[in-house]
């Protein structure tokens, strides 16, 4: 089981994310914004206020969107 750390915005819906490990992983969303939670992620300006909550080890937005980290982890690339 993996663990968020850190979460960076970089451009568009891409995020550089430092897990646990200290393996640091781009992770490009856009394809997984689906279902109402993520609706308003689509919003560009809503999508840049991601956060890392530490009580449950993942990136997390305002509307209590959430992303599980092993498949963050999974979908990232080096």
């Amino acid at each position: 089981m993996h663990f968020v750390r850190n979460v960076k915005y970089l451009s568009g819906y891409m995020l550089a994310i430092t897990f646990e490990d200290r393996t640091i992983k781009t992770v490009d969303l856009e394809p997984f914004l689906d279902g109402e939670i993520f609706e308003p992620l689509k919003n560009i300006n809503y999508f840049k206020k991601v956060t890392v909550n530490p009580d449950i080890d993942t990136i997390v937005w305002e509307n209590g969107a959430d992303l599980s980290p092993d498949f963050l982890y999974e979908i990232g690339k080096k």
